[in-house]
């Protein structure tokens, strides 16, 4: 089915709930083939780093092997900023949600060579993550790092960034936690702030648009936009 044709992937409960619409997902399987390197990485760091989806909640604490703030990101790509971000901030915990086998063994690979231990990985759909498996008030943080963009009109109902994910996503943070979102298109930067800024239970840390946080690395399709004069816009929004 063409993605035109699909219905947007949130829907609302009689408890306003946002829920995931049977059969919708909240991404596209992009093609890709997996490489020696990548393969080598699943199989043998697979088993210690990738955790199997399961509709009940994760203890955090014992999943890591120790209390620390606990970060999600959604859609991590190849992995390449997740491991940095981890490696930069070794007491925070990073629980990555990505459903392309290749960027699951990209990540692998660099958790090996780098030797973290500070992240875990699910290899599935991060709202179904999010509804089932992540207790409220448990995360410290949310990255939302380059979504798809969705460039045509008709297509914006198939972007991420939806009232009822941000209200979902603002469900499972600590008080005080933080919602990240980064993108180089401005018209979904803008939809982002205008999104963001509508859930009550959030406030934005800037006036409109954040500096890009140091522990956020510049990668290099980022550092070549930029180059060619292209934008970037980063978004902060804390839990009251």
């Amino acid at each position: 089915m063409k993605p035109a044709s699909s219905p947007p992937p949130f829907e609302t409960s009689d408890e306003a709930s946002p829920v995931l619409r049977p059969g919708v997902r909240s991404y596209v399987k992009r093609g890709g083939r997996t490489t020696e390197a990548q393969a080598r990485a699943l199989a043998t760091w697979g088993p210690r780093f990738m955790l199997p989806y399961r509709p009940e909640p994760l203890d955090l604490a014992a999943t890591f092997g120790r209390a620390a703030p606990t970060v999600l990101e959604i859609g991590f790509g190849m992995g390449e900023a997740t491991a940095q971000i981890a490696q930069t901030l070794p007491h925070t915990n990073f629980l990555g949600c990505e459903v392309h086998e290749p960027g699951v063994g990209a990540l692998l690979k660099r958790i090996g060579e780098l030797g973290l231990d500070n992240v875990r990985i699910v290899q599935h759909d991060a709202i179904e993550v999010l509804q089932h498996m992540i207790a409220p008030g448990s995360l410290a943080g949310v990255h939302v790092f380059f979504p798809d963009p969705w460039h045509k009109k008709r297509h914006h109902k198939r972007r991420l960034i939806q009232p009822p994910l941000v209200a979902l996503l603002a469900s499972r943070l600590t008080s005080g936690g933080y919602v990240h979102c980064a993108t180089d298109w401005q018209p979904y930067a803008e939809q982002m702030l205008e999104v963001l800024s509508a859930e009550p239970t959030l406030r934005n840390t800037a006036q409109t648009y954040a500096e890009r946080p140091a522990y956020r690395p510049m990668t290099k399709f980022e550092q070549r936009g930029l180059r060619l004069g292209h934008g970037v816009w980063d978004l902060v929004f804390t839990r009251l």
